[in-house]
């Protein structure tokens, strides 16, 4: 499987259980994973393993060749890949309300995966619990003025700062300005 298509699992999961209204829990107790692997899978902060991926599919009651069929379609073959403004796709990665993120680019770079996504953090909005990542993360702030915690230092950063950090050490962010705060983010997995 090609590296861009394994960004693209977690979206499809969501997506098959939020059709079927299936929830989470109920996912993870099917496929006797714990809530948390298959919300860190849904939310792309881990690439699941071979026989967990499997039993999650089936636990959805998908066919394994339709489950990836149109996942192929979003390769490509050329050198230069141009995404126009507006075309980005809306995502959620967790429930934590005012986040909205919008996916500007998934692509493969040299067998190493990017995920590079825009984040709107909305006024006030902060996420409670620490969290993780399978990837390094790169971040730059467009506009506002946010405050990002990276285990127990606690950064602040306005518009034109970046910060880059090893994912899996706990952190979070919020909005700590009196507008919209958005971020331009790099997964690099």
């Amino acid at each position: 499987m090609h590296e861009d298509l394994i960004l693209l699992l977690g979206d499809k999961i969501r997506s098959k259980r939020s059709m079927k209204n299936i929830t989470v829990e109920e996912l993870a107790g099917k496929a006797g994973v714990s809530k948390g692997l298959v919300s860190q899978i849904e939310n792309n902060r881990t690439v699941p393993s071979l026989p967990v991926l499997f039993s999650l599919i089936h636990s959805l009651e998908e066919d394994l060749k339709t489950f990836f069929e149109d996942m192929q379609d979003h390769l490509t073959n050329g050198k230069v890949l141009v995404v126009r403004k507006g075309n980005e796709k809306e995502f959620k990665k967790e429930p934590a309300k005012g986040f909205l993120y919008k996916r500007i680019l998934t692509k493969t770079i040299t067998s190493q995966a990017a995920d590079i996504v825009l984040l709107e953090l909305q006024r006030g909005a902060s996420r409670k619990n620490m969290t993780k990542t399978d990837a390094f993360e790169f971040k730059y702030l467009l506009k506002g003025k946010i405050e990002y915690q990276v285990e127990q230092e606690k950064i602040q950063l306005q518009a034109g700062d970046s910060i880059f950090f090893d994912g899996r050490l706990e952190h979070r962010l919020k909005n700590i300005g009196n507008t919209n705060a958005l971020i331009l983010v790099v997964y690099l997995f």
